[in-house]
């Protein structure tokens, strides 16, 4: 932080490219009522900051000029009226985020207290950065919606992704059988590596496979593309979480569901936009005890944020993307 009561960011003023991102100086944010100051060591990016910045913020539903990020983990610089006490470790995930008010590309935010979560995990910053909203949509997707046990065999469609990942291992820890589908065969070393149990080429059509064990629970990351696919695909009874959009198609026109949805099977999906600190509790509960460690590949600075944003924007990071703050 500066001297002068200024601190470093980005900020974007409408949408741009990767190499327009640079390092500014702003005001710090003042801290009031329902919400803390949180000075953030290290954050997790997400391809839907490459959206805002490449494709939504130019629209009046973006608050610019605007901070970007949707997540971080720092620890408490002013607890305001809250339960929180300065220097505790948080997380902070959601709840419109570098969307509606200043996100986490900068070494400080204010942020709504609902969305900011006490963690005690001895986990260094970059790791404790790689788990916030991944970790958490892949947990309440297998936890909340698909209610998965150790008698369960999982699917996981788009498994190479940082969510896909995670679920992986999140379901080994819950002692479930995972499948891991994935486009490429080249993964699959890595995806046993991480828990997969079985590895199966994603062609679009896997209910055409003989598969060596049927899932009787899916995890739908690849989203609407191949989701009546998954639906096809599940024994029944069997559950389909819908929680990715990885196929670039968004919807389903002229969507029936007495007809789209086979009988005996459950349609699902989470929307991670609303954590508590129980459901983050439990999470963490699961990591620990788990003995996962969190992944995450690339480790920009602040000050390299053009270089982690093209990298988050044509891929091939093969993992979380973090930036951690000096």
């Amino acid at each position: 932080m500066s001297i002068d009561g200024h601190m470093k960011a980005i900020v974007i003023n409408g949408c741009c490219k990767a190499e327009d991102l640079q390092v500014c100086e702003i005001p710090m944010p003042k801290v009031r009522e329902g919400w803390v100051l949180v000075k953030i060591h290290a954050v997790g990016l997400n391809h839907s900051e490459a959206i805002l910045r490449m494709y939504e913020a130019d629209n009046d539903y973006i608050s610019t000029p605007i901070v970007p990020g949707i997540e971080c983990v720092g620890e408490i610089a002013d607890a305001s009226d809250s339960a929180f006490k300065k220097g505790d470790k948080v997380m902070a995930l959601m709840g419109g985020m570098g969307r509606s008010f200043n996100g986490s590309y900068a070494e400080y935010a204010i942020l709504p207290t609902k969305n900011v979560f006490k963690v005690d995990a001895e986990l260094d910053w970059i790791s404790l950065a790689a788990i916030p909203e991944t970790y958490f949509t892949a947990y309440g997707s297998l936890v909340e919606c698909l209610m998965l046990t150790a008698d369960d065999t999982l699917l996981v469609r788009g498994a190479t992704s940082t969510v896909g990942q995670a679920a992986i291992q999140l379901a080994k820890a819950i002692g479930a059988t995972v499948i891991a589908a994935s486009r490429r065969e080249s993964s699959f070393e890595k995806l046993k590596r991480i828990g997969a149990d079985y590895c199966i080429i994603d062609d679009g059509h896997i209910r055409e496979q003989h598969l060596q064990v049927r899932p009787n629970k899916i995890l739908e990351l690849v989203g609407p593309k191949t989701l009546h696919d998954s639906l096809e695909t599940v024994s029944k009874p069997g559950y389909v979480c819908n929680t990715g959009i990885l196929g670039n198609q968004f919807t389903i026109e002229h969507f029936d569901p007495i007809k789209y949805i086979p009988n005996g099977v459950f349609l699902t999906g989470f929307f991670s936009n609303y954590p508590t600190q129980t459901a983050i509790d439990n999470m963490m509960e699961l990591i620990i005890k788990g003995g996962i460690r969190p992944l995450y590949n690339k480790v920009f600075s602040l000050e390299e944020i053009a270089e982690a944003h093209k990298l988050l924007e044509f891929g091939g990071a093969g993992g979380k993307i973090i930036l951690k703050m000096n």
